[in-house]
């Protein structure tokens, strides 16, 4: 009597686990509860590449038949590819898209969705072996980065720094990077004749590491992932030095002049027509904060993931 009684418990248990099964979704699925195949293909920033080539692995694993072939020729250049025909599902930007490249879109009849996934820090970085620029103002940072300034040798800067030649280092004008830098930290005044501008974002990390006058900036993530090669620069916005970090980098942190949201962008038309690509959007939004995280960004608020999430889910049919 008493083994029957354990069998029939088991029996109502096991039942109660297929159900559960059958129901789960999990917070970290995207938007189709079936098994998708195809492809999804994005291109665009170097700065967000890590971030989206983590989610792309992540949705792999997930969903075995599809597969996410990230790249990283740049924003601007990406933004080519991507507003293009038969161009790219996604591109990732580390600046909003601009008025021109709407017009291109609108021009080919390509509906754009904006994705903002995380929140980025421009880092200025030098060699270990610089040990007097470790803290910098703001405007020095600024005026070491202007051909106005004039500040060709470490001693322009400061009497006391060696009397050096600076030797600047960026990403090149494919970079979204590089236009933030412009056009918004340097408010489009021109950089140094002499830079060091590159495509690859390893080729300038290794550049500074091998070069104790060397200074440049790119994104904090390609910072936290090289630490043991480079130093970044504590800078200070008017209330003492801060060091780019998570918890610093944010829209209202110590930090944040020289804070900038990162983005993919959608091609709405694709993935109304392709189930995997807006499956792999909302599996995007609904993983970014951690992925964030784990890639060297500070994540959003919940409320501006929501209202992403939002839009997608009403793209369902």
């Amino acid at each position: 009597m008493k083994s029957l009684k354990k069998m029939s418990m088991f029996l109502m248990l096991a039942a109660v686990m297929v159900f559960a099964a059958a129901c789960g979704g999990g917070d970290n699925a995207g938007g189709n509860g079936d098994e998708l195949e195809g492809s999804v293909v994005i291109d665009g920033s170097g700065t967000v590449y890590p971030f989206m080539a983590r989610m792309a692995e992540d949705y792999m694993g997930e969903q075995e038949n599809v597969s996410v072939e990230v790249s990283r020729s740049g924003t601007s250049a990406g933004f080519k590819k991507f507003l293009a025909k038969d161009g790219t599902d996604f591109n990732d930007a580390s600046r909003q898209i601009k008025d021109e490249e709407k017009a291109k879109a609108e021009e080919l009849g390509i509906e754009v969705e904006e994705m903002k996934v995380a929140l980025d820090g421009i880092t200025i970085v030098i060699n270990k072996d610089n040990d007097w620029a470790a803290e910098l103002t703001e405007q020095e940072v600024k005026d070491i980065f202007l051909a106005s300034a004039g500040k060709k040798k470490w001693s322009d800067v400061r009497p006391d720094f060696p009397d050096e030649e600076i030797k600047t280092y960026g990403p090149n004008e494919n970079h979204g990077t590089y236009e933030f830098m412009f056009e918004t930290i340097l408010e489009e005044q021109d950089l140094p004749g002499n830079i060091n501008l590159q495509q690859d974002y390893s080729t300038l990390v290794d550049l500074v590491s091998k070069d104790k006058n060397a200074i440049g900036f790119f994104g904090y993530g390609y910072y936290e992932s090289n630490k043991d090669k480079l130093s970044a620069v504590k800078v200070d916005f008017g209330n003492g030095p801060v060091e780019p970090s998570l918890d610093t980098i944010k829209e209202d942190g110590d930090y944040a002049p020289f804070t900038r949201p990162v983005f993919t962008y959608l091609n709405v038309n694709n993935a109304k027509e392709k189930g995997q690509v807006l499956d792999f959007a909302i599996y995007t939004m609904n993983n970014a904060q951690e992925v964030a995280k784990g890639t060297g960004f500070a994540p959003l608020s919940d409320e501006d993931v929501q209202a992403t999430l939002d839009k997608l889910n009403g793209m369902k049919e």
